[in-house]
């Protein structure tokens, strides 16, 4: 018989007690610990499915290395991501918010690689409501196979069994193991439950996708060590009221952490973006006031974004400041610039300012643009559409140099813009041929080249 005891678990770290705790001297937070049952020895019941072989320790140099293939899951959004394609035998951990698309993008994944032998793991859905969202989007499912599923062990039988190339579960909050006798989504089964999926793709060479849930502040539920147990961290990020989702890198053992993928939501599924500055650029017909363009930076991808603002009198006496997808105190900031260095009256004027297609824009770069969109609505004469601006705006009203402005004049040009302004202070900026080079040093000087035509 297993030797059970009881534990304190904080369900915010993970650290254990063995007695309860008010704050947690680990996270430091309040009234997290929660008794759970700890088995210290396998169950009866539970199966051993690894290999109990000793490792021997081996000088460096006498170990055999060969370049191993990636998996190429036919999707360049995450397969860019990952660093190049699905490394063998590596653990892959996708968090983000109900419904912003966490099992659409896996069940995709699946359907849309049809070269890839599949195991769906899902603990939240049936088997027949998989198989309704499938037919939504419209992938091959001749490769990939469906498993409701939530206990650890009955997964491992069913893959050795199936012998896939690629396994997803969805979701690790909803497995649970025989090892552990708290119920599932506590902190020992989740802790446990990664670290078997962990061994388990470590020695079969199985890459897996596991789903995990966030809490109300964004982090990953369950304790910290899930994420330093898994191989790479993807954030699902968007706004429910916009199509546009961005998948970020948070953590990659195999790559970089400055790549991100660009998606729409779609009725048929995510669709992936290759050139998100078309999209976030809005065409219009006519020439308008408080528009203007940033050729920003997200990670390491340049794009183009369109940054729109409204000025107009404060009606109540007490001016209004209201941004969407850019930082509030930062756009108090930049107002309070345009007032002292530049002469502009603003204090008494409602701000409205919106970054389009919802994205959350923290990128310094933007700042001259979102200067030059409060001004245009203020003095309401518009911005030729076919101007960029890529600076950040310093306190004393100096116009400040921003990092990779080569990637982001290329994009400029490759979308056709005729000028791009720029900070004077930038040095060794190669010529270009198809946009012309505007160098600005102070925010005064920047409103006479914008607005003297």
């Amino acid at each position: 018989m297993a030797k059970t005891k009881t534990a304190y678990f904080c369900q915010q770290c993970g650290y254990e007690s063995a007695k309860w705790l008010g704050r947690c001297p680990s996270c430091g937070e309040w009234n997290t610990f929660v008794e759970e049952l700890v088995s210290k020895e396998p169950a009866a019941n539970g199966a051993n499915f690894f290999s109990q072989e000793k490792a021997a320790a081996r000088r460096i140099d006498q170990i055999a290395f060969e370049q191993q293939p990636r998996l190429n899951i036919e999707n360049e959004e995450v397969n860019r991501l990952l660093g190049g394609g699905l490394v063998l035998g590596s653990l892959v951990l996708i968090g983000g918010e109900p419904g912003i698309g966490k099992s659409t993008l896996s069940l995709q994944l699946a359907l849309h690689a049809p070269s890839l032998k599949t195991l769906y793991v899902s603990g939240e859905e049936s088997a027949q409501q998989i198989k309704m969202r499938a037919d939504r989007l419209k992938g091959d499912g001749s490769n990939c196979y469906i498993l409701s599923e939530t206990n650890l062990e009955n997964i491992f039988t069913q893959a050795q069994q199936l012998k896939p190339q690629f396994m997803v579960v969805d979701s690790i909050q909803t497995l649970f193991t025989n090892r552990a006798e708290s119920s599932a989504g506590s902190v020992s089964q989740i802790r446990e439950c990664a670290a078997q999926l962990l061994k388990f793709a470590k020695q079969t060479g199985i890459p897996v996708f596991i789903i995990g849930h966030i809490t109300k502040d964004g982090s990953i539920a369950g304790p910290k060590v899930l994420e330093h147990i898994v191989d790479v961290v993807l954030q699902f990020e968007g706004d429910g009221n916009h199509a546009y989702r961005l998948l970020r890198s948070i953590k990659n053992r195999f790559g970089s952490t400055a790549e991100i993928g660009i998606f729409e939501m779609q009725n048929s599924g995510l669709r992936e973006v290759s050139n998100p500055s078309e999209i976030l650029i809005t065409q219009h017909d006519e020439a308008l006031s408080g528009i203007a363009v940033a050729a920003m930076l997200d990670g390491i991808r340049p794009f183009l974004i369109e940054t729109q603002a409204l000025v107009s009198t404060a009606a109540y006496g007490t001016p209004q400041r209201s941004t969407t997808g850019f930082d509030v105190r930062r756009m108090n900031m930049l107002l309070a610039v345009l007032e002292k260095r530049a002469g502009f009256k603003l204090a008494v004027k409602d701000v409205f300012l919106n970054m389009a297609g919802g994205l959350k824009v923290v990128d310094p770069a933007v700042d001259l643009a979102v200067a030059v969109a409060i001004l245009s609505s203020n003095f309401d004469l518009a911005v030729p559409s076919r101007y960029a601006f890529a600076a950040e705006l310093g306190l004393s009203g100096e116009i400040r140099p921003v990092a990779r402005v080569e990637q982001r004049i290329a994009e400029a040009e490759k979308l056709g813009f005729e000028k791009i302004f720029l900070s004077k202070y930038h040095k060794g900026i190669p010529k270009t041929k198809h946009i012309a080079l505007i160098p600005i040093g102070k925010i005064d000087e920047l409103t006479r080249e914008v607005f003297r035509s």
